[in-house]
């Protein structure tokens, strides 16, 4: 068996693809974004946003527009290697910084874009094919070392493995659930709505999936299935875009995916569309890259991190689609069907005035739902109005919360304490003891008793 050397040399062009069908993809995000009005209806029509820290503010209309414009300027940066350096850079901390600004629109799919600019920061994508390598010959390099594209492929298969391992579950494998509760909704679909209202339909879904997300990274690496294992990927993520909407991620990771192909397959392709344009490729062997060896222990860390944080929710009690504790940045992809509804009371420090909560004064539909369910959203919108009180002359604000939510098909029933005043409690990342237990036979009727 071939021993692996990551600072062997391997063709460029894998990395080049990446770059350029990555940048593209960011590019038209970000003008569907605007073409549905999305930028205006979620960060600059709301009052209130749920950022993940007290740093992070919305930095109003011209600012917000200045932030996407900033993230498709340098998306095709990226896409044409142009001051590429530079346009990863931006890329990254304007698109991250949208991300953090409201969790209402908490995606994994932005968790996964805003890792790819980080590493693309660190990558040598622009060596080839690009026009920073037309304005400056001497950084031209026709081969990089092979870790530099297998990093990519590591963050892949962590995205594919883990949402596999999170649906080995009995409510996913036994219960088909969420997908017994979505599939039936989408019938009206064509050719394929038909098959979705039948009882089995569900189950089969569940289990290839699960069994996609779990071994599909295994055939991929392997060059006799790697062809057959594309067709799969490209249908699976077709089927999700079509009955699913969760936005441009199911394309992101179609064109993500080809970088498992190898490398002389992409240097094929790349030298057709290089001699079709007349564009020359020198390979400079003076050309210095960032040395495995100064680079090898941020590497390790940033793997070792990846790793870890999807595993984080095993630090606290409780059902993690009930708390959440945990629950974001796991690659936990379309596992729950949860909603809610809650209501807040807000009285003085005597106790003796009381006054009901509208939450739509405060928020969008969109971020009522959102924060209805949510526990660490709820108590972030608590402390909002306890603020919002304490200017207009309330001493010590006492808000308490009645919250009913029900999880992937189950009776509503109650998540916080309603006796608690969530004012008084403090935003870290500690267990939520102020939440109730979740009861999967909540209002169930008891075979025992009469």
């Amino acid at each position: 068996m071939k021993q692996y050397h990551p600072t062997e040399l391997i063709p460029t062009a894998p990395l080049v693809h990446f770059r350029i069908l990555f940048g593209l993809m960011m590019a038209l995000s970000v003008l569907r974004f605007n073409y549905y009005g999305w930028i205006e209806s979620l960060y600059i029509e709301p009052v209130y946003f749920f950022s993940y820290f007290d740093w992070i503010v919305n930095p109003g209309a011209t600012g917000i527009y200045l932030l996407f414009g900033t993230v498709f300027l340098s998306a095709l940066g990226i896409m044409l290697g142009l001051f590429y350096r530079q346009s990863t850079c931006l890329f990254f901390l304007s698109f991250t910084y949208i991300e953090l600004i409201d969790k209402t629109n908490y995606l994994n799919h932005y968790y996964f874009v805003s890792l790819i600019g980080f590493m693309l920061i660190f990558l040598p994508a622009h060596r080839d094919f690009s026009i920073d390598a037309i304005r400056f010959p001497k950084i031209k390099k026709l081969e990089i070392p092979r870790w530099t594209i297998d990093l990519i492929k590591f963050q892949l298969a962590l995205v594919y493995v883990f949402a596999g391992i999170a649906k080995l579950t009995p409510d996913w494998l036994f219960q088909a659930m969420p997908l017994k509760l979505w599939l039936p909704a989408q019938a009206h679909v064509p050719i394929i709505g038909p098959l979705l209202s039948y009882e089995i339909t569900p189950y089969l879904f569940s289990w290839g999936g699960a069994f996609y997300d779990c071994f599909i990274v295994c055939f991929l690496l392997y060059r006799p299935t790697r062809s057959l294992a594309y067709l799969a990927v490209v249908g699976f993520h077709i089927i999700t875009a079509i009955l699913f909407p969760i936005g441009i991620f199911p394309y992101v990771m179609i064109i993500a995916t080809l970088i498992f192909f190898s490398p002389e397959a992409h240097q094929n392709i790349l030298n057709k569309i290089k001699s079709w344009i007349g564009y020359t490729s020198i390979n400079n062997t003076h050309s210095t890259w960032w040395s495995w060896k100064k680079l090898k222990p941020f590497v390790i860390c940033f793997m070792i991190l990846q790793l870890i944080i999807p595993f984080r929710y095993l630090a606290y009690p409780g059902h993690l689609f009930w708390t959440e504790q945990g629950y974001r940045f796991s690659w936990r992809v379309m596992l729950m069907e949860k909603a809610g509804y809650t209501t807040f009371t807000i009285s003085n420090e005597m106790g003796k005035k009381t006054e009901w909560i509208n939450n739509r004064d405060y928020l969008t539909a969109q971020q009522e739902k959102m924060m209805s369910s949510q526990p660490d959203m709820i108590l972030q919108f608590a402390h909002h109005i306890a603020n919002i009180y304490k200017k207009k002359g309330y001493q010590n604000p006492i808000i308490r919360c009645q919250s009913r939510v029900t999880l992937n098909g189950t009776l509503s029933q109650p998540l916080v304490n309603p006796k608690v005043n969530l004012a008084a409690i403090e935003s870290d990342w500690k267990h939520k003891s102020w939440l109730l237990p979740f009861d999967p036979n909540f209002g169930k009727k008891d075979p025992q008793k009469k």
